[in-house]
């Protein structure tokens, strides 16, 4: 049996929650600048030919699977540990972590020898620490907020995201170039003498882990308490209770299953956005004058301008009140016909514009699932399930950087994506018409 969550926010709890979102959002933005700066490497300094398109495939591909597979398989450890432990802590650790191996990935890539599988096996071990944090944080700031105030905090957590992707491509592209602006000025050898700046992305990526590290060790976040009856219960039965949590409620189940369609159709992009660019649209920023890291630079912006927009429309409106569910699915037949023109599109310019409606949608949609979500799951549960939602949702994104990769160097990448897109769109226009989505986050969850 289970109740709908209570709502005893501590009095102090949004200032907390607000120092909270302020240093993750840093620590955010700074792997936004190490994960564009990564991008950059692979893309024009380990494969920069047009020859080894097939190699750069799988090198984008397996990065990407690497974290996700890695991330997504480790979810239901990391809500059964998050449930049981001190939530505070395990983000504090994280966060550690998180520094440790971004300071590895520096000293990594200063080196022009290191073997691929090492980087795959960074990139993995970078997966398992951010599931395990994402865990903890989604679980915490629910512990913090009224009532009244997530769908506002939902939106300023979406809007974290677009924000470090509007600023982490430009931040990366000044700190990549830094090395060759000292060469020609007689700056200090040690740096003019490397061949990008790549290290010196990962350097501030590094510094806003500990940043944020630093700022949580200062905070009180509570921990709720297990209710005496769960006290018995064994680590692999906290495994499992997302499982039955879930399947005993079908309409979670069939939003869940929608949002796994939506990841295998656009989680690709992150492979499959610097092929359009490298290739598909060479012609149109050559003409321009432009480069590849500028033209790659400006879809990551305006994309992220779309973002932080919605995120700020859907963080001071605070979204739909009543059937939430369509703040998920619309956004979806819009983002999948976006995904279309993004395939169609032959300039930057075109690109942009479907990229930047995309960005619109992207925090509208996730906000309304998860305040559905945070309205139907009790909190000290939340863990468990959401890790579950969490590994159901995106199961199919390690099988959609894989396939990218695979398509992508058979088919040009413009084609993956609109198929893509055609299939996201349909599959969310068909949920519009399911009836039993329509009542999702209008009232508490059924109690047994």
């Amino acid at each position: 049996m289970t109740t709908p969550r209570s709502d005893s926010a501590p009095a102090d709890g949004w200032r907390t929650f607000l120092w909270l979102w302020s240093s993750q959002a840093i620590s955010v933005l700074g792997s936004a600048v190490a994960g564009f700066a990564f991008t950059i490497y692979l893309t024009q300094t380990r494969f920069p030919l047009a020859a080894q398109k097939p190699q750069l495939a799988a090198a984008l591909s397996l990065t990407a699977l690497a974290w996700t597979l890695a991330a997504t398989v480790t979810a239901p450890l990391a809500g059964t540990w998050t449930d049981r432990h001190d939530r505070r802590r395990i983000m504090l650790m994280c966060d550690v972590l998180g520094a440790g191996l971004t300071l590895l990935l520096m000293a990594l890539l200063l080196r022009a020898d290191t073997p691929l599988w090492v980087l795959v096996l960074t990139s993995g071990l970078m997966g398992v620490v951010s599931t395990f944090h994402g865990s903890a944080f989604d679980a915490s700031y629910t512990s913090l907020v009224p009532r009244a105030r997530l769908p506002r905090a939902n939106g300023l957590m979406q809007t974290i995201w677009s924000a470090s992707g509007l600023v982490g491509p430009a931040a990366a592209a000044l700190l990549i170039g830094v090395p060759a602006v000292l060469r020609d000025h007689g700056g200090p050898p040690w740096i003019a003498g490397l061949r990008d700046g790549v290290p010196f992305a990962y350097a501030v990526d590094g510094a806003s882990f500990l940043l944020a590290a630093l700022v949580l060790s200062r905070l009180h976040v509570p921990s709720p308490a297990r209710p005496a009856d769960t006290g018995d219960r064994s680590f692999r039965q906290d495994m499992t209770f997302g499982w039955r949590f879930i399947g005993a409620r079908r309409p979670l189940l069939a939003l869940l299953l929608t949002f796994a369609v939506a990841n295998l159709c656009g989680s690709g992009l992150g492979v499959l956005e610097p092929l359009l660019v490298k290739f598909s649209l060479a012609d149109d920023w050559t003409a321009r004058g432009s480069s590849f890291q500028a033209a790659l630079a400006t879809l990551g912006i305006v994309q992220s301008v779309g973002g932080v927009l919605g995120g700020v429309i859907i963080s001071t409106w605070g979204g739909l009140r009543r059937v939430r569910v369509l703040g998920v699915l619309v956004p979806m037949v819009v983002s999948g016909v976006a995904l279309i023109a993004l395939g169609l599109s032959g300039t930057v310019l075109a690109a942009s514009l479907a990229l930047f409606v995309s960005g619109v949608m992207l925090p509208a949609m996730n906000a309304h699932s998860q305040s559905i979500w945070q309205s139907q799951v009790p909190t000290h549960m939340q863990g468990r399930v959401f890790s579950v939602r969490r590994l159901i949702a995106q199961f199919t994104t390690p099988a959609s950087a894989a396939l990218a990769g695979l398509l992508a160097a058979q088919y040009p990448p413009g084609g993956v994506l609109v198929a893509a897109g055609a299939l996201y769109a349909a599959v969310a226009a068909l949920q519009l018409l399911n009836p039993s989505l329509r009542p999702l986050g209008d009232a508490p969850a059924p109690t047994s």
